[in-house]
């Protein structure tokens, strides 16, 4: 078990938390979840002891280790891949360390071989012997291939990296773990893996995500900060929202009966208080009306944009012609002889663990890249609008967002550009920051201000949950599923790829593509097996369930 108590951490004269007192116990799943700036990563790195408190002091279980997600993902460069993971148990790796160089010494002493003896013992307590194997089966869950297992760390692309890292937390079942942010950067392959790996774990889970269907998934309890303070809820993350709704809506109507009798005995003691034959009335009126109390129902810290795509005009029957498409990055083919049409009603998700190959094809249905063969033809009646997994150059200016987003509109009315601009939260003089120095989250908000008052009527979406907030994230789920335009994205959000999509296609190992018009949790559940091929074959065609 660990526990936070009478912890309080101020930052200069703020209080991020006062007084927050919560125990996390053993068999359950935490999510904690809040605005972003409300401290759930500080939360974590106070409970990690990465992080000291202000006053108040956490309590573990004494015998228990604690296992944490490590940010820091240039730490282990110097490290092969399954020294990295097994280090995530650092008295199992040191014993492994310290009885190879005892039996590697020229000299071994009658002292040496007793110290081996009890390094032996103790590392078959720690499951040493099964150290290796356990290491890898993590590692090939999540998707690191046996081969790169005695790579050095630094050889490593960065979302390999995460995932080593995230194997390192999870090895030689901690007692306490805690994760921020795992899902990032991880394919909803590896996503569904460690879903499965945290529901089977009979330990304590302490989680930071802003993955929904994640938190659905793995959690027992929701831990909600707000207010500077934690609120504890059992259920997983639509039990959170569904009682605290519901908790604001009980308020509100008790609030408002208050408020009505409230009114009536002021009216009452106004019309009786001269009376002399109602005076003693109008005292015990005034008596109860002092004693009534409006609940305080505090402005959250969250705050949700609007996110509203209305196309200017409607699509025609053809939308998109792609034929023969191939396409060679480095040697290796990513796209290969891929053929669809897409129609008026089309929602696409591209899935599948190729991230470079989902990109390549973004970019060359938008023109920013030449296809080695193939054609692909849009409609007459189409209108694109694209958010790019990489927009770094997009922001590369002095511009105000307001001027930003003005050189996108056809209506350069000032009031009319910060309407957009106020739909996704940018208010006041926010309009004159300028876009150089916005934060990730920021800019893609700005983005998405962008594709709004374009009026598309189709749009691509590369990943564009990365850098939000949870808010932010069921903003863009709603407007995603309102629109009644064509759409092709990626998303890693398991949530919005099953409420968003009604066609999935996957790039396949090799470029071959699987197109079929489901839900995702559909195609999951009837091509688990063949989306696990290695060699596929090159007559794959779209079929209807």
């Amino acid at each position: 078990m660990i526990s936070a108590n009478n912890v309080t951490l101020r930052v200069g004269k703020k209080a991020l938390f006062e007084d927050v007192n919560i125990k996390f116990t053993e068999g359950n799943c935490y999510g904690i979840i809040g605005a972003n700036g409300a401290g759930k990563s500080t939360f974590l790195k106070i409970l990690s002891g990465q992080l000291d408190t202000t006053n108040g002091t956490v309590s573990i279980t004494p015998g228990q280790r604690l296992s944490f997600l490590e940010q820091d993902h240039f730490k282990y460069d110097e490290y092969q891949v399954l020294d990295t993971v097994i280090m995530g148990n650092q008295r199992l790796y040191d014993i492994m360390k310290e009885k190879d160089a005892l039996y590697a010494k020229p000299d071994f002493s009658d002292e040496d071989g007793i110290r081996a003896s009890e390094l032996e013992g103790e590392f078959a307590e720690l499951n040493g012997w099964e150290a290796e194997s356990d290491a890898a089966t993590l590692l090939n869950g999540l998707g690191i291939d046996t081969e790169l297992h005695y790579t050095m760390m630094k050889d490593l692309g960065g979302s390999e990296k995460v995932k080593v890292l995230l194997a390192r937390a999870l090895f030689g079942n901690p007692d306490i773990l805690l994760l921020d942010e795992p899902t990032n950067h991880l394919d909803l392959d590896a996503i569904a893996w460690l879903e499965e790996f945290l529901i089977n774990f009979e330990n304590t889970v302490i989680v930071v995500s802003h993955d929904r269907y994640f938190l659905n998934k793995v959690c027992t309890h929701i831990a909600d900060i707000d207010y500077g303070k934690i609120q504890l809820y059992a259920g997983n993350y639509d039990f959170w929202y569904e009682s605290s709704q519901l908790m604001i809506r009980q308020m509100k109507e008790a609030n408002k009966k208050k408020e009505e009798k409230i009114k009536e005995l002021q009216e009452f003691i106004q019309r009786f208080s001269a009376n002399a034959s109602k005076s003693k009335q109008a005292t015990a009126r005034k008596r109860a009306l002092e004693k009534i109390e409006l609940d305080e129902i505090r402005p959250s810290s969250r705050k949700y944009p609007y996110i509203d795509f209305r196309p200017n005009r409607e699509i025609g029957n053809e939308v998109l012609m792609v034929e023969n498409l191939s396409k060679t990055i480095d040697g290796v083919k990513i796209l290969d002889n891929i053929t669809f049409t897409l129609g008026h009603d089309d929602k696409v998700a591209l899935v599948g663990g190729n991230e470079l190959a989902k990109t390549v094809f973004f970019k060359i249905l938008m023109e920013e890249m030449e296809p080695d063969e193939g054609t692909f033809k849009w409609g007459v009646t189409t209108s694109r609008a694209y958010f790019p997994k990489d927009y770094t150059e997009e922001f590369d200016n002095d511009l105000t967002i307001a001027d930003w987003l003005t050189q996108y509109s056809e209506i350069k009315d000032a009031t009319y550009v910060r309407g957009f601009l106020g739909r996704m939260l940018f208010a006041g003089d926010d309009g004159v920051k300028k876009v150089r120095v916005l934060s990730g989250g920021e800019k893609v908000r700005c983005l998405f201000s962008k594709m709004m008052i374009s009026g598309a009527n189709v749009l691509l979406f590369d990943e564009p949950t990365n850098h939000l907030d949870m808010e932010s994230i069921t903003a863009l789920n709603n407007g995603m599923i309102k629109f009644p335009g064509v759409m092709l994205f990626t998303s890693r959000d398991h949530q919005i790829v099953q409420t968003t999509a009604n066609r999935i296609m996957e790039i396949l190992p090799g470029g071959k593509l699987i197109d079929k018009i489901t839900t995702y949790d559909e195609y999951l559940a009837s091509d688990e097996m063949a989306r696990k091929r290695t060699v596929y074959t090159s007559d794959v065609n779209v079929e209807d369930n």
